[in-house]
């Protein structure tokens, strides 16, 4: 299923830029970063639920902000992107 995780990691201290960067590290292992704060995640239920822990155990809930948008397994038809595209498509394999 592809989900979207979108985040505003309050970064006015040391404390927070740390936070933003373990979230950003976070996403990167699990999806596709599609804007500076916004990661593409095609995920299976488990990938997702330990995903979402991992970030909840990393922000601050009283500072920052975090959102999971579940687009599903059906989602082409749900997207539609204009302008400069620096993502990949997740369903089709990587060759080097």
């Amino acid at each position: 299923m592809l989900v979207l995780v979108t985040y505003d990691v309050n970064t006015e201290t040391d404390a927070g830029k740390k936070r933003l960067r373990r979230v950003a590290k976070t996403c990167i292992g699990y999806g596709i970063r599609v804007q500076n704060s916004v990661f593409e995640c095609n995920v299976d239920l488990s990938q997702f639920k330990f995903m979402k822990d991992e970030i909840l155990n990393i922000i601050d809930k009283d500072a920052d902000s975090i959102r999971f948008y579940h687009l599903g397994n059906h989602y082409s038809g749900k997207i539609e992107h204009y302008g400069v595209d620096h993502g990949l498509d997740q369903e089709k394999p990587i060759v080097f």
